[in-house]
């Protein structure tokens, strides 16, 4: 008896090993796109489990913090929808101390943010139509600005720039009143002989100084020539917007940039918009508080957070993640103690983890979206959250915020025609020297795992990982063959 003891514990014992070892051993299919990428398989970290228990079929380097890139965003989105719930909505007002009397509001006009991080200029134009259709029509004060629902209310002030397009998109540092992105778009349209250049965003008292110059490049390659506008400013507050650069022949593009000052533009917006409805003003936009005796004229209330999900997963915006998780800090009940939304952010997501009983060692977060050099979490800490996100109830609003293999969003064009397509659910995230990829998995045999990859180099070379991360999606949804 005791001889079948020690070979039951001794066979056990090889199993153990065996085990533990098979979960740490790549693919072969990926070892071999590895090689041909030429990365080493330490710059690679990736666990893929069971959606709802069992230990990982596959862990490599799963439990060291690397960078996400924008994988971080499921994240806070995840967090978000947990803590918020998914019909939570940001709300923008109106309102002022003053009764309009005949139609004329002799007083200031204060405009308050709530956060709003899908707040177009066609929105915005609607909350100015119910104004005007509620009798005001002339404005003799000044729009006061209010933004104190995040703290700092201006935080893009002397922020350092993240890369060398401070003007992208993907660049926008939100506020709690954050107007079409602050984003100004340029119609610019050549013959052969000229070059046409107008503003597609309604903005009313902004110079426009065309010193554009003709090319003979292909119009696909217009950008090669474009050199962000400068915008200048006089001591009056006047605006003018002057373009440089070179531009190719018998070629039309739009270009969105955000260079504006935030004020000088809503200020702009505002004009623009309430012309045209026929009002008046006679004012500036300038940064203030509302008063606690002011009356509410206008609120708005955004789409849902379940809603901004699918625009902040299956197409990275960054700037809406941000105001998600600037959110977490307006929203928490701690939030004055830090006076700083993205610290008490911070402070929520670390309580979410301890909460579910998940170690955030390791982990590092700067703004929630993923476009940090700073930023750090592990696959297996990702990996537990999306776990987490399965059995919650807001799980069905979760994952249709993921881009489908092959269909849509950020997997459109990746993938097609392999054992994926249409069968995952995965976020992707690029830096110049991270790539990641993380979501949900369901395979031939209809089984549904997790899986969470990213690859971490010194250099620029991470672009070259995008088919070995590819490669351990599809080996997933082979069956792991």
């Amino acid at each position: 008896m005791r001889f079948n003891s020690v070979l039951l514990l001794l066979f056990m014992s090889l199993a153990f090993h065996h085990h533990t070892f098979a979960q740490s051993k790549l693919p072969n299919t990926v070892e071999a796109q590895l090689k041909k990428a030429e990365l080493s398989p330490n710059a690679l970290s990736v666990v893929a489990m069971p959606i709802n228990q069992g230990p990982a079929v596959l862990s490599h380097q799963a439990e060291r913090a690397f960078a996400p890139a924008s994988t971080m965003k499921l994240l806070t989105s995840f967090i978000a929808l947990d803590k918020l719930g998914p019909q939570f909505k940001w709300k923008t007002q109106f309102l002022s101390e003053n009764k309009v009397q005949d139609g004329v509001l002799n007083d200031h006009l204060y405009l308050r943010g709530g956060g709003d991080p899908n707040l177009s200029f066609e929105k915005f134009g609607l909350m100015l139509r119910a104004l005007r259709q509620s009798g005001l029509r002339q404005i003799n004060g000044d729009l006061i600005l209010d933004r104190r629902y995040f703290q700092p209310n201006r935080p893009e002030i002397g922020a350092p720039a993240f890369d060398e397009n401070p003007d992208a998109y993907y660049n926008v540092i939100p506020d709690a009143l954050l107007i079409h992105s602050n984003i100004t778009a340029f119609m610019i349209d050549s013959s052969n002989d000229k070059i046409n250049l107008r503003l597609a965003t309604p903005m009313e008292g902004i110079g426009l100084r065309n010193q554009l110059k003709l090319n003979n490049r292909p119009c696909a390659e217009w950008k090669t020539g474009w050199q962000s506008p400068q915008v200048n400013i006089n001591a009056e507050a006047e605006v003018e917007i002057v373009a440089n650069g070179s531009f190719p022949k018998n070629c039309q593009t739009i270009a969105y940039l955000n260079i504006l000052d935030r004020n000088a533009y809503i200020a702009s917006m505002f004009r623009a918009l309430w012309v045209e409805l026929g009002g008046e003003w006679n004012g500036k936009a300038i940064d203030g508080a509302t008063p606690t005796t002011a009356n509410l004229l206008h609120e708005r209330q955004s789409e849902t957070l379940a809603d901004t999900m699918r625009i902040i997963n299956k197409y990275s915006d960054n700037a809406m993640a941000r105001i998600a998780f600037l959110t977490l800090g307006a929203e928490s009940p701690t939030a004055s103690a830090f006076n700083d939304s993205n610290q008490a952010a911070i402070a929520e997501i670390r309580n979410w983890f301890a909460k579910n009983q998940l170690s955030d060692q390791g982990l590092l977060i700067e703004n929630g979206s993923g476009l940090s050099r700073i930023d750090r979490i592990s696959a297996k800490q990702l990996a537990d959250i999306l776990r987490i996100a399965s059995t919650s109830y807001w799980y069905p609003e979760f994952a249709s915020s993921l881009p489908v293999v092959a269909v849509d969003g950020s997997m459109k064009n990746r993938l097609k025609g392999s054992a994926a397509e249409a069968r995952a659910r995965i976020k992707t995230g690029t830096l110049r020297n991270v790539m990641a990829v993380a979501g949900y998995v369901r395979d031939s045999n209809q089984q549904d795992w997790i899986l969470v990859a990213f690859i971490n180099t010194e250099d620029a070379s991470a672009m070259r990982g995008k088919a070995v991360l590819d490669e351990l999606i599809n080996w997933l949804a082979s069956g792991r063959p």
